[in-house]
Order: C-alpha cells, then sequence, then structure tokens
C-alpha cells in the first residue's frame, strides 16, 4: 500500500526537525530547543507560544522556558507582526548564521571561564614563587606558568577564530556553495 504523499511530507519534516535537534545537541543545547528550532524553522514563519505548545505537545509554561532559553542564546527572537496580539518568535533560517551563533555563543563562553581561571591561577602561582621554594617545586611552578601562557595563547586564538566567524570573513576562505 502506497503511502499517502501528506504523510511523506509530514515524516520528512519530522525527519528534519530531529536532525535539527541532534544537531543542537552537538553544541551542548537540550534537544527540546533543538526540536522547537526546528519546528519554526520547518513551519517558514514565526509561531505564537500556543502554537509551539501545540505542536510539541509541551505545557505552555515549559514552551515559554524553552523560548526564553533560545532568546538568551540568540537563536529566536520576538517579532512583531501587525494585527497579531500574541508573541511570536522566529527563527534563522540561514544555516551558516544558526552555525555562527552557536559556535560563537558556546566557544565565548569556553574562553571567558578558561581566561577567568588564567588569571586566578597565574596570579596564585606567581605568590608561590615569592616562597622559599625547593628546586623541584620551583621548576614544577615554571612548568605550569609555562603551560598557562600556552593556555592563554591558545584561549586567545579561539577569541580570534570566533572574530573570525562573527566577521564572516571565513565565507571568504570557505564560501557557501
Amino acid at each position: 500500500m502506497e503511502k499517502d504523499p501528506l504523510t511523506i511530507i509530514e515524516q520528512a519534516e519530522d525527519h528534519f526537525i530531529e536532525r535539527i535537534a541532534e544537531n543542537m545537541h552537538a553544541f551542548g543545547m537540550p534537544s527540546t530547543v533543538g526540536r522547537v528550532l526546528g519546528i519554526i524553522y520547518m513551519n517558514r514563519k514565526p509561531m505564537t507560544l500556543t502554537e509551539l505548545s501545540e505542536a510539541t505537545g509541551m505545557s505552555k509554561t515549559r514552551m515559554s522556558q524553552v523560548v526564553r532559553e533560545m532568546l538568551d542564546a540568540n537563536i529566536a527572537e520576538k517579532v512583531f507582526e501587525k494585527g497579531v496580539r500574541k508573541d511570536l518568535y522566529e527563527v534563522e533560517q540561514d544555516y551558516y548564521q544558526t552555525f555562527i551563533t552557536l559556535f560563537s555563543a558556546t566557544w565565548s563562553k569556553v574562553v571567558s571561564k578558561n581566561k577567568m581561571m588564567h588569571k586566578k591561577l597565574n596570579r596564585e602561582l606567581l605568590s608561590v614563587l615569592d616562597e622559599e621554594l625547593t628546586p623541584e617545586a620551583e621548576e614544577k611552578v615554571n612548568e605550569l606558568l609555562k603551560e598557562l601562557k600556552e593556555w592563554l595563547d591558545y584561549y586567545n586564538w579561539l577569541s580570534r577564530l570566533i572574530e573570525f566567524f562573527e566577521s564572516e570573513d571565513i565565507f571568504k576562505y570557505v564560501p557557501k556553495p
């Protein structure tokens, strides 16, 4: 028995939504966020919390939390549409821009945390050098300080990489098809 064309279309959309959810999970986002992003994306127009709640089977309260998480991650935005009294939410329709947004947000957090840790460890290790140390301990502190320098160099490089993506200069070297 042949499948109904509408069923095939719905299944294809569901597959897209699930792939988007899996991709979002790779960026550390909950699959629920990815699923909602996929639903809005496949809808091709902004959606209300009520519509999203119906599409996912989740409560409006939970949907509000998910959408807030998406807004915080800059992967959704509230939009205004004349004549519509409910809040509408849309997502970027450009996969490349979504990737850049997620990549930048994810790695910016990592860079920030690690630069703060660098400052703390550097300060602590430098203060240890003011103490009387055994030659072995002094050597270990100097090794750790060297490692911290390499660590900072790496996170500074990551910062430049993030800027490279955000400026969209990446497309000069890796063009979109």
